[in-house]
């Protein structure tokens, strides 16, 4: 089963009634089920806080002003970009193997059907295909980082 007909199951089962799915095929078994989106809270006992004694003043040391942080980027910057996410949960990897090259890298042009990284879930490596054609203008996560269903993994200036 390709990662596409993964991705679409999940879309159907997602925007269904169906609370559970498994689907099996060829030895493969594929197992879906919505969370309830029930939570459970508990009340955790108020506790007093100590008095606080002043401690004796010291001069405090001169202090550099931190540079400015770069100004967050809008919307409207992001707009025209196409997000590839992931598909599943799992373990991003930007390359086949840990001593290869990263499938791409900021500013490489890619076809629809170009792999552009791998998610590794319970063991199953699935390539990614970036199902735009375009040039990648960011990679929005880090190798080996972990990933949820729908997160943006790259962001992709569509032709």
């Amino acid at each position: 089963m390709k990662v596409q007909e993964i991705r679409e199951l999940i879309k159907l089962v997602d925007q269904s009634g169906i609370e559970e799915f498994v689907f099996e095929s060829a030895g493969s078994k594929l197992k879906m089920k919505k969370s309830t989106g029930t939570t459970t809270y508990a009340a955790a006992p108020a506790v007093q806080p100590a008095p606080v004694q002043e401690a004796p003043k010291a001069e405090a040391p001169a202090v550099q002003e931190a540079p400015a942080p770069e100004a967050p980027k809008s919307a409207a910057d992001d707009a025209h970009l196409h997000k590839i996410t992931s598909p599943m949960v799992g373990t991003f990897y930007q390359s086949p193997s840990p001593d290869a090259d990263a499938y791409v890298k900021p500013g490489d042009k890619i076809k629809s059907d170009s792999v552009v990284c791998i998610v590794e879930a319970m063991k199953l490596f699935n390539e990614i295909e970036a199902e735009v054609d375009g040039e990648i203008v960011e990679i929005l996560v880090k190798d080996g980082q972990l990933v949820e269903y729908g997160q943006p993994l790259f962001l992709v200036k569509p032709e």
